[in-house]
């Protein structure tokens, strides 16, 4: 770091400097000697601030602000040997030779050698999926601050071959984690890795540890599963809760969460006039399937002078008069027609001028339609009841309570085969399976496949990415119908702890983002619905929200605030193993389905592995409600052998994977029973 250059400039020509006299000149350095024309960075003690002014003033290569110890000033300054005598004849004492040019290239070594960084392995884990080795690590560098080391990491096999691969910097919230790889296909089990940096740091060698290290019980001959055929609509998962508790009365219970959604609906809206030119949006204040679909509004021309600004509402047609000037001219403006329909028909219509809009002449325009612009015919509109599967022998609250949700993101089609799958397994294998009826004899279940219906009937039905719910808070100029596809609320953003409005990261006050955290905390039916659930049957210690894609494994903390990247309280050391061992068994038994994998560097505190979340529910559920909250991230990457890569497969793969992810996190599912079961015993 330099002075302020303001202050001083470098000198490129040997100048001769001045220095008062101090009035206790330090004892003269002889060894500090520079050739005639050497430069060199010396630190000199000076006596007191005014002589390092002084060196400022006159325009020395100062390298660094001064160190002040008591009684003198500590600075570094770049001399010849000119300046060096200068110095030292006006009382500066030369302390240190920091570097010259006659050793350079020592100090470079010397660098080196000092600045070699601490390395640490955080992972190393390997496994073999569908007859293929991977490699997993993390590596953590004590040069924490600099963005450019570089970190390898070289393993080796029982049978001797050897390998590298480069690692790279992983930071979060301004704040360095670790550096990592996506995992590595090996010829074979890896018996040593190390690492080595660019600082010239190498770790100690580690053996990697196999993943995850756990298998479920295998299934008898006769186990029941592959339950899910097609993709299921909000629509069809009603109809099977409402089967499956016709079919098995005596373990079933449907629960009618408390808050029915708003419902398949948006208000009427349409534009009048042309965006293009100059146009005003009209909504209907109520939504268009409560009798406001198809009305029309238009503008007219009265077609004489001096005409005000007025309208009628018959037969379903809003009929603007625009105001007219002396010479029959209309002059209303988009803004004033706007303001007009809105303070005369305030219970029916709503207008705002078109961005872009503002200021210019009405157009005579229309008629044209209001319409909600929603597309699925045999869809109801009416207000949603949330529901939920309550399974057990015992259904009293007397046995200890496992929760699993899916579907609070709209897009993930894959979740509720996963939650329905798993239901569908603990029901129809409960009278052939003593494993399943001991499972189904010593918990409390409950199950909501679709936490939000609304928003997966409009992804279904109108935009497949929509994430949120269909509420609309939205004000102004953001409710133009161009913006369709981004309002709601992210269900998973409206919890009340570790929340956006409470400062934490992962949440949005814009309703257009897509993760919008609503007016405030469960401000939405459908988070409510969750927390009701939990919240009223206090059994419920265990818990599993199922999202999609990317085959994540985590828990708490979920959110952090910055800067600082400041978590909400971390678990305890038992309470981490607790998660970490429990999260090797679930694992496992998801890879005993088709050995996929879910990687270690997934595995985790939601803040850690993949972002911070502010307000999602399991949060809410562990900080709040004391319910040990895990989450998934169904869909994992796919290997593909040919390309040699990692491939994504999305919200909505192809059936078929759908279809596998449903099969094998539903046993991951059952596993998280057997565990719930376990420590009801132990406590």
């Amino acid at each position: 770091m330099r002075w302020p250059a303001t202050l001083t400039a470098a000198l490129l020509t040997a100048t001769m400097l001045t220095v008062q006299p101090a009035t206790a000149q330090a004892a003269e350095t002889p060894t500090i000697t520079l050739s005639p024309g050497e430069r060199a960075l010396i630190r000199f003690q000076l006596p007191d601030q005014a002589a390092f002014d002084r060196l400022v003033a006159q325009g020395a290569d100062i390298a660094a602000r001064p160190r002040t110890t008591p009684g003198a000033v500590l600075a570094d300054v770049v001399v010849d040997d000119r300046e060096l005598a200068a110095l030292r004849a006006g009382g500066a004492d030369p302390v240190q030779l920091i570097h010259g040019e006659g050793i350079a290239a020592r100090s470079r070594a010397t660098a080196r050698t000092a600045a070699a960084d601490t390395l640490s392995f955080l992972q190393a884990y390997w496994w073999t999926s569908n007859g293929r080795t991977f490699l997993q690590t993390q590596v953590a560098t004590s040069a924490s601050d600099d963005p450019d080391v570089e970190i390898t990491v070289t393993w080796t096999t029982a049978d001797g071959q050897t390998g590298s691969y480069p690692l790279v910097r992983f930071s979060d919230a301004d704040e360095y984690q670790y550096h990592y790889a996506l995992p590595q296909p090996l010829p074979a089990k890896p018996v040593k890795v190390t690492a080595t940096s660019s600082l010239g740091g190498q770790s100690r060698a580690v053996t990697p540890g196999v993943w995850p290290g756990a298998t479920p019980p295998v299934n008898p001959g006769g186990y029941q599963k592959d339950f899910i055929d097609a993709y299921m609509t909000p629509t069809d998962v009603t109809a099977r809760i409402k089967r499956l508790s016709r079919q098995y009365p005596a373990l079933v219970d449907v629960i009618n969460l408390p808050n029915r959604t708003q419902g398949y609906r948006r208000t009427a809206v349409a534009y009048l006039g042309d965006p293009a030119t100059a146009a005003i949006v009209v909504e209907s204040v109520k939504f268009g399937d409560q009798g406001y679909n198809g009305v029309q509004v238009r503008t007219v021309d009265p077609g004489r002078a001096n005409n005000p600004l007025g309208a009628t509402y018959r037969d379903r047609v809003l009929t603007v008069r625009l105001a007219t000037g002396a010479g029959g001219e209309v002059i209303s403006t988009t803004d004033q027609v706007a303001a007009f329909i809105a303070a005369r028909y305030p219970q029916r219509f709503s207008a705002f001028v078109e961005d872009g809009s503002a200021g210019l002449v009405m157009p005579v325009a229309g008629p044209a339609r209001l319409d909600d612009g929603l597309a699925g015919t045999e869809v109801s509109r009416k207000p949603q009841i949330v529901q939920a599967l309550r399974i057990g022998k015992v259904r009293d609250g007397s046995k200890p309570g496992v929760l699993a949700y899916s579907q609070e993101h709209a897009r993930e089609w894959a979740t509720p085969l996963v939650t329905l799958e798993f239901a569908e397994r603990l029901l129809a294998n409960y009278a052939t399976d003593p494993a399943t009826r001991s499972l189904v004899d010593s918990t409390d279940v409950f199950i909501i496949p679709t936490v939000n219906p609304d928003g997966a009937n409009y992804s279904f039905n109108d935009f497949n990415f929509q994430r949120k719910n269909l509420v609309n808070h939205c004000t102004g100029a953001q409710r133009d119908p161009r913006y369709r596809n981004s309002w709601g609320v992210d269900v998973n953003r409206n919890y009340a702890v570790g929340s956006y409005f409470d400062g934490y990261v992962g949440g949005n006050a814009n309703c257009l983002s897509g993760t919008y955290a609503g007016t405030s905390e469960l401000s939405e039916a459908e988070s409510r619905n969750v927390i009701a659930l939990a919240s009223r049957n206090r059994n419920i210690k265990f818990s599993m929200n199922v999202h999609s894609y990317g085959g994540y494994f985590m828990w708490s903390p979920g959110a952090y605030k910055v800067p600082g990247r400041i978590t909400l309280p971390r678990p305890s050391i038992d309470e981490s193993k607790f998660f970490l061992d429990s999260a090797r068994r679930i694992v496992g038994a998801i890879a005993a389905e088709r050995g996929t994998v879910t990687w270690p560097a997934y595995t985790g505190p939601v803040a850690d592995v993949l972002y911070s979340a502010a307000g999602n529910s399991a949060d809410h559920l562990y900080y709040d409600l004391g319910i040990t909250a895990w989450n998934f991230e169904v869909g994992n990457d796919r290997w593909n052998e040919a390309t040699q890569q990692w491939e994504g497969v999305g919200f909505q793969p192809p059936f078929d994977e759908a279809h596998a992810e449903a099969q094998e996190y539903a046993g991951g599912l059952i596993e998280l029973v057997r565990i719930a079961r376990e420590q009801s015993d132990t406590r």
